[in-house]
């Protein structure tokens, strides 16, 4: 029995009712971009995401999103629990860890002390240091950091700090083991989600960041189905940067990919393999290369070719195989804002033995963990099981 779980780094469906103290009124991934560009997923609009609550609509433009007859999936609309819109806050809560107090964010910059001590710490001094697009950032401060050879520091409203460099002026390993210092010096009150590792090389006055990133994550701070998971017995295998964000833990086997059709290549790769378990997914073209940089035609294009995808992974399920498709947070490129924004997310769970059933608006990220771990015998009340399964 395997349980194929992807997630579509930042595919929100509509602000959720706190959006405001998020400043993301008006938000909606998913719809905003197929208003703006006519985006039609033929396959995941047959599996019924738009017959998720709150979905279907039509905008003032004449584009129309609109819900299929028969859906062949079961489906539903997720409100994340944690007071937060990050990727380690949602995929820890899709884990079943929904965490009281978020990793800390920084709205402006780093303060001086923190500044100095990493500084200090790493044996390097900082530019940048603010709120910034890492794309922007690399463009407007790349000159400048090739003759200082300065590495360049920024945040965003996510729970991170990025460090970036030309691989030409620090060298890749040495850009990590910088991180792996600031990582140890942003704990405790100070602590981020993650620390980034952004390598970068240039041409022609152009910089184009690498596909070298690497992620320094804090340990969970708690159990998550992960380790439960693991601790049963059960295979865990992560595939895209899922690793990275549970620091390794519950983990028996990681895919490091590069991009999505990496990510997808390896994805409809095991579902061809014999095998069982868990098989984590991430898929971070959405979020990395189009959210954040307000291409709403580039995470359109994304979105289509993960729909192209879904008919191959959804033959090669076994019949007591699951695939679920969903979001950590939304990333809408159609607003002003470059960061994250505080969206719903969509559940759509398929299989051969998946009643296609609307399960409404459910309240955390963390029912599929416990779906998963009622599939696995971990766990003996979970909504979407009994509602899928005892009917």
């Amino acid at each position: 029995m395997r349980t194929f779980l992807v997630v579509i780094d930042s595919f929100g469906i509509g602000a959720m009712p706190d959006a405001d103290k998020f400043g993301d009124i008006g938000s909606d991934t998913y719809g905003n971009i197929v208003r703006d560009t006519g985006l039609h997923l033929k396959n995941f609009s047959e599996l019924g995401l738009n017959n998720i609550d709150g979905v279907a609509k039509t905008f003032e433009n004449g584009q129309k999103i609109v819900p299929v007859q028969n859906p062949r999936a079961a489906y539903a609309r997720l409100e994340e629990k944690t007071f937060a819109k990050d990727t380690t806050a949602g995929h820890y809560e899709i884990a079943g860890l929904v965490l009281a107090h978020p990793f800390r964010v920084f709205p402006n910059a780093f303060p001086k002390d923190i500044v100095e001590d990493l500084e200090k710490a790493a044996g390097v001094h900082f530019m940048g240091n603010e709120v910034a697009s890492g794309t922007e950032i690399i463009q407007r401060l790349g000159e400048e950091h090739l003759k200082t050879k300065m590495p360049i520091l920024y945040t965003s409203q996510d729970s991170v700090l990025q460090i970036a460099a030309d691989t030409s002026v620090i060298p890749l390993e040495r850009l990590y083991r910088i991180c792996e210092i600031a990582r140890e010096v942003m704990q405790g009150d100070r602590a981020v989600g993650r620390v980034i590792a952004r390598p970068f090389v240039h041409a022609g006055g152009k910089f184009t960041r690498t596909e070298d990133r690497k992620d320094f994550a804090l340990a969970p701070p708690g159990v998550t189905l992960l380790d439960r998971l693991t601790d049963a017995g059960v295979s865990v295998t992560a595939v895209g940067k899922i690793r990275d964000i549970f620091d390794g833990r519950g983990i028996a086997k990681s895919h490091h990919t590069g991009n999505n059709a990496e990510g997808l290549s390896v994805l409809t790769e095991l579902t061809r393999a014999a095998g069982d378990g868990l098989i984590f997914v991430n898929l971070v073209d959405t979020d990395m290369l189009y959210g954040h940089r307000n291409n709403a035609r580039g995470y359109a294009d994304a979105l289509m070719q993960i729909d192209r995808s879904l008919p191959e992974i959804l033959a090669n399920l076994a019949d007591d195989d699951v695939l679920i498709l969903t979001a950590d947070h939304g990333c809408d490129p159609t607003t002003p804002s470059t960061d994250h924004s505080r969206e719903y997310v969509p559940l759509l769970i398929c299989g051969k033995r998946v009643v296609p059933v609307n399960l409404g608006t459910l309240c955390g990220f963390d029912n599929i963990a416990d779906f998963i771990a009622a599939r696995h015998g971990l766990k003996q009340d979970s909504i979407i099981y009994d509602k899928l399964y005892k009917g």
